[in-house]
């Protein structure tokens, strides 16, 4: 069967996150630019598909195929290591300590962030002719999404701030979902499909992602959106990585940890006196 069953894919994660955190800085770099660039260019797609259909829905439907693509290709996102490395960590597996798992959050970081900041210029590029002309109505959307979630949050203050994170908890909820998703099944239409779900409720709900977020700012900068490099950092970017991280950890990587590679003790069965099971236990 296709389908792995929950402490098969248990393994696979903590599996995931001990060679994930044993790579080598140059493989981590490259396979985190490539996914920052294509999830960069889903958001792209999603934005224009919005832009010209009038409907949001549409663009959530279909933004979730860069995510299936990167991570067919064996790429990897920074939300997808926030859950996967602390697990190899939590299992002491050997050469795998903190130091390890820090280096791997930072390489992906920057790798990342290199790959979306490169779509975010070729799709500012193509938006305003190179930079003669005023950006078309998806540049301009792009503008105006860097707006409303920088200094938008900055107008309700530390009540803003907890919004931005809230929204990267539940982002990294749904998100390392589709990437466990991807584990329950040996087949690409079965992964396709597991990943496709919690990532389509992510993007449409519009909760915060912050390798998306590495895309739509710098090209809002790019494309006339009123708002500072300070405002995206500290109202979006700092609360969104922070509610990733918890997020990620707390709804799936330690809770399917906890019940499915390191499960409690099974309760005895209660018996009667004749040693056969009590009424009260059925």
């Amino acid at each position: 069967m296709s389908y792995l069953h929950p402490p098969e894919f248990a393994t696979k994660m903590i599996d995931a996150g001990e060679s994930k955190a044993l790579m080598s800085t140059r493989d981590t770099v490259i396979r985190a630019y490539m996914a920052g660039a294509i999830l960069a260019l889903a958001a792209a797609f999603a934005v224009t598909i919005t832009v010209q259909t009038g409907q949001p829905l549409v663009g959530a439907l279909l933004f979730p195929v860069g995510f299936c693509m990167l991570y067919l290709l064996g790429f990897d996102l920074l939300t997808g290591v926030f859950t996967l490395v602390p697990l190899a960590w939590l299992d002491k597996r050997p050469g795998v300590n903190m130091k390890t798992l820090l280096r791997n959050w930072g390489l992906v970081f920057v790798g990342n962030l290199a790959g979306a900041i490169t779509v975010a210029v070729m799709m500012a590029v193509i938006f305003t002719f190179a930079f003669t002309t005023e950006p078309n109505e998806v540049g301009q959307m792009l503008g105006t999404i860097g707006e409303s979630r920088t200094v938008g949050y900055a107008e309700h203050g530390a009540a803003g701030m907890l919004a931005s994170f809230i929204r990267g908890v539940l982002c990294n909820w749904m998100v390392s979902t589709g990437v466990v998703a991807a584990m329950m099944s040996t087949s690409v239409s079965g992964k396709v499909i597991g990943m496709w779900m919690p990532i389509l409720v992510f993007f449409y709900m519009g909760f915060e992602h912050s390798v998306v977020n590495m895309f739509l700012f710098p090209s809002g900068l790019m494309l006339g959106g009123h708002f500072s490099i300070g405002d995206y950092l500290f109202w979006n970017e700092l609360p969104t990585i922070i509610g990733n991280i918890v997020g990620g950890l707390t709804f799936v990587g330690f809770t399917l940890y906890a019940t499915h590679a390191k499960t409690g003790e099974s309760r005895p069965i209660p018996q009667g006196a004749n040693g056969k099971v009590s009424a009260s236990a059925t």
